[in-house]
């Protein structure tokens, strides 16, 4: 391990946050929340001066490999999300740090689960910046550290490849910060979007930028207890398409902007991520038709609360909890399923569920037919051996981590839908789960030890499962 580039990266990342944690401290005075805001600009100027003391000497020779690119990754995550609870301390909003933890992590990570009963009791700073946790990390700290700085060089792809969620990361351009570049102009172009057609809708204006932190990062904090359910339909119909659109491969939407539309749509994952959402849509729609007073209604929320679990952002309309079994089963199977690989959303990613319905086909036809030679393909591409072993390789940790943490919070004996779905809704980083953790409930039930058991699983599943397992491993903080 290289500590050198690892201790100089996280003090470009503080200092980063520091850039960051300014935006809240100006949201708050015009607010007049003048305390709130001597307090962010405090926080910034502390992670500044660390960071600006940790990046003091930049390493020479520069070179990143793996284990640096997973290791600065999870710290860097961990780090940021510690520094950025301090302000909901300090103000006393959150009082408990544990707590503080959570809702800063569950931010980043753009889970959504919250520990907090009443939103509305939050000053406005401390609802953007929980809110503008989401765009941060919806789409990743580190690729937009590499998207305006000539940071690191050509090694730069592995810490892309950490923080980056999907089976594997490609390049859009020859060059990784050229990629960084693209992903985020996309991102930006998304957000300004929303934004404006919010505010077009009705909505005013810090609604509007606070829902689409949520919606574009596929994070679901909204600045209401009830989420979005007080909103006209019109914008629940917008913040349903947006979720939607954010949920989408980036790759889709490069091969539009750069007219290859061919290209844009033989995408086999979105294609197959537009299909279980209409599938989805159309047995709930059926299943809930007696619940709500007219079919436009129905297919409205179907539509809101499928297109806010697939995509893992989270947000609400409805009570789902009190939906009919069927329905609530489709739901928890989206929480897996999860949103398109190279999106801002989490979850398994409908790529893996294909590449795995895929060599199960192949394996089965293997059975009947021995010798027969049959290569899995993908967008009219082989997948490669690489590929299938990691698929295989991150369904086997996520099944463990999975058990894992329902085993180990199960201590705080609720019932196992209660536990079950907490962890789903944790490590496939969507927020609300059913029962006790339900959309209209909140996880300040759960144990401080519980919480920290989560915090991992939020961790873990915005960050692909392994760098957060790697630096638990000795062999990793070997020097060279």
């Amino acid at each position: 391990m290289n500590f050198a580039i690892v201790r100089y990266i996280i003090g470009f990342l503080l200092q980063f946050e520091a850039g960051f944690l300014i935006l809240p401290g100006i949201i708050g005075i015009p607010y007049g929340e003048a305390f709130d805001s001597i307090t962010y600009f405090g926080v910034a100027l502390l992670c500044f001066l660390i960071g600006k003391l940790l990046s003091r000497k930049r390493p020479s020779p520069f070179e990143l490999y793996t284990r640096e690119g997973f290791a600065v990754v999870a710290l860097g995550w961990l780090i940021l999300s510690m520094f950025g609870a301090l302000p909901f301390v300090i103000t006393g909003d959150i009082p408990s740090y544990i707590d503080a933890l959570f809702e800063t992590i569950s931010g980043f990570t753009t889970t959504g689960a919250s520990i907090l009963s009443n939103v509305e009791a939050l000053s406005h700073a401390n609802l953007f910046w929980r809110s503008f946790t989401h765009w941060i990390g919806g789409m990743g700290v580190f690729v937009f550290i590499m998207a305006i700085l000539p940071l690191m060089g050509g090694t730069t792809m592995n810490l892309m490849r950490a923080e980056s969620p999907g089976p594997s990361v490609g390049k859009l351009a020859p060059r990784v910060k050229d990629t960084a570049k693209i992903l985020y102009q996309i991102y930006i172009g998304i957000t300004l979007a929303e934004m404006i057609v919010l505010c077009c809708c009705g909505m005013e204006f810090f609604d509007s930028i606070t829902t689409t932190f949520g919606t574009v990062g596929t994070g679901g904090f909204g600045i209401r207890s009830d989420s979005i359910a007080g909103y006209s339909p019109l914008i629940q119909n917008i913040v349903t398409l947006f979720m939607i659109l954010s949920g989408i491969n980036y790759t889709a939407y490069f091969c539009l902007l750069s007219k290859q539309f061919k290209e844009a749509f033989s995408i086999d994952e979105v294609k197959w991520y537009l299909l279980i959402i209409f599938a989805s849509v159309g047995i709930i729609s059926w299943n809930i038709h007696g619940m709500y007073s007219t079919i436009g209604e129905t297919v409205r929320h179907a539509f809101f609360q499928v297109g806010s679990i697939i995509t893992t952002t989270g947000f609400a309309t409805v009570d789902f909890n009190a939906w009919p079994e069927l329905s609530k089963t489709i739901l928890v199977l989206l929480m897996f399923i999860g949103a398109c690989a190279g999106s801002t959303g989490g979850g398994i990613k409908v790529s893996r569920i294909i590449i795995l319905f895929k060599a199960a086909h192949k394996e089965l036809s293997t059975m009947i037919h021995p010798r027969l030679v049959k290569k899995t393909k993908m967008d009219g591409h082989v997948i490669s051996h690489e590929t299938l072993r990691s698929t295989n390789a991150f369904i086997a940790v996520y099944l463990i981590i999975l058990f894992a943490s329902v085993l180990l919070i199960s201590v705080d004996n609720y019932d196992f839908t209660t536990n079950f779905t907490a962890v789903a809704a944790t490590l496939n980083n969507i927020g609300p789960g059913l029962e006790l953790v339900g959309p209209t409930q909140n996880f300040a039930l759960f144990s401080p030890f519980s919480k920290c058991i989560l915090m991992f699983d939020m961790l873990a599943g915005r960050l692909e499962l392994f760098p957060m397992l790697i630096i638990l491993l000795p062999s990793c903080w070997k020097k060279y």
